[in-house]
């Protein structure tokens, strides 16, 4: 590690801790030239995830827009803010381990509604009706009807 200060190639390591996440390192290292302190971090580099919108545009991957339909859906319902965050970091965890760079927005959204499925039924009908952009009464009967055939089995 080169010292920030006087650019000398050799330091030393004098205390390395985990941090909070359990996804960084955080070393406090001295220079052996000028003898100052500084601190590094190092975390996993993880590619960049690109999203495929419907009309073609790419973009990079947000947990924030994720999060934020997921807490649009949830609202005034009883699921945790740890619940919520859980389903987050599952869509992320399922995008990435996909090995792809680029994934549909569509593929995103089947994933998203999955995992509300699971957590909480009128949570997952008010995301799909969002995300499958019902167009009338008649797309929210047939998709409440399918999920009552799901639960009498």
């Amino acid at each position: 590690m080169i010292c920030p200060f006087c650019a000398h190639e050799v330091t030393k390591v004098l205390d390395k801790r985990e941090g909070a996440d359990g996804k960084t390192t955080r070393r406090r290292r001295a220079c052996q030239k000028c003898g100052r302190r500084f601190t590094t971090f190092e975390r996993v580099d993880t590619p960049d995830l690109l999203i495929i919108k419907k009309a073609g545009q790419r973009e990079l991957f947000d947990r924030s827009k994720i999060r934020s339909g997921v807490i649009k859906a949830c609202e005034k319902r009883p699921i945790s803010a740890e619940a919520i965050e859980k389903i987050v970091d599952e869509v992320e965890v399922d995008l990435r381990s996909s090995g792809e760079s680029e994934v549909s927005s569509k593929t995103v959204g089947e994933i998203v509604t999955k995992k509300l499925k699971v957590l909480d039924k009128i949570a997952y009908i008010r995301f799909a009706s969002v995300y499958r952009q019902f167009a009338d009464i008649s797309d929210f009967e047939r998709e409440l009807a399918n999920l009552s055939k799901k639960f009498k089995k």
